[in-house]
């Protein structure tokens, strides 16, 4: 794993966008298309401004999918997934080749499960944009989670930890507004991207953090299988680092 600590969030963000911007411009030089997957959250609002303002991109041949989406929340929803991207990706960049949106409206999502996973894995994803929660989470894998399973996307219950993260970021008023389950990527096909941009900001993200990068791998702190990548590439900030040991800071 390769971190990159920051003094500011911002300067964060500019050093992560950098790097999604540069393996996007040279794997569409080499092979004329691009597979992007993209997360959500206050962790990537800045990175995503400043990777979709880049000119340099040949937007019309990357394809977008999504790490994770509530069930039963309509897109309308300040909270929906979908908005998020539509809003601070698709409709900021000129002409995606195609956004593959995880439905979580779905009448069946086990079978949007499905439909999502027969998508994905007629592709190579390029590149995997990702953050972390305050409870280890990575995508919406809370803890323990499967680090096994071959399927592409899952049925998860979120647990109360992430949940609360959700409404502490102001994304509902109450806790009971926060659904109880999503469509989550699985840690697997995650893994399976080229390589893995991860921006992780904010003094409360420092003990999953520490947790991830300094701990062992374990479903327990889901987000400590990023050091199982080959081309993971983490940017933080002073306050995420902040417990991070003295050789790595």
């Amino acid at each position: 794993m390769d971190i990159t600590i920051a003094h500011s969030s911002e300067q964060m963000a500019s050093a992560a966008a950098a790097k999604a911007a540069s393996v996007l411009k040279e794997t569409l030089q080499r092979s004329g298309r691009a597979v992007v997957v993209a997360a959500t959250g206050m962790s990537q609002v800045g990175m995503l401004e400043q990777l979709t303002s880049d000119p340099g991109i040949d937007w019309p041949s990357v394809e977008l999918f999504h790490l994770d989406e509530y069930i039963g929340l309509p897109e309308t929803h300040p909270a929906s997934f979908r908005r998020y991207l539509r809003e601070r990706f698709v409709d900021r960049v000129p002409g995606l080749h195609d956004f593959h949106a995880i439905n979580g409206e779905a009448d069946d999502p086990h079978a949007e499960c499905l439909r999502l996973g027969e998508l994905i894995r007629s592709r190579t994803v390029d590149l995997c944009l990702v953050g972390i929660g305050e409870n280890g989470h990575l995508a919406f894998n809370d803890p323990p989670a499967d680090f096994t399973t071959q399927d592409p996307y899952l049925v998860v219950q979120l647990d109360e930890r992430c949940r609360r993260q959700q409404m502490g970021e102001g994304w509902f008023g109450l806790l009971d507004e926060v659904p109880l389950r999503a469509i989550s990527m699985s840690v697997r096909q995650i893994l399976a991207a080229k390589v893995i941009v991860a921006t992780i900001p904010d003094r409360r993200k420092a003990e999953a953090v520490k947790a991830a990068i300094e701990g062992v791998v374990t479903p327990t702190c889901p987000a400590s299988v990023l050091q199982e990548h080959g081309s993971c590439f983490t940017y933080l900030d002073s306050d995420s680092a902040s417990l991070l040991s003295a050789r790595i800071r």
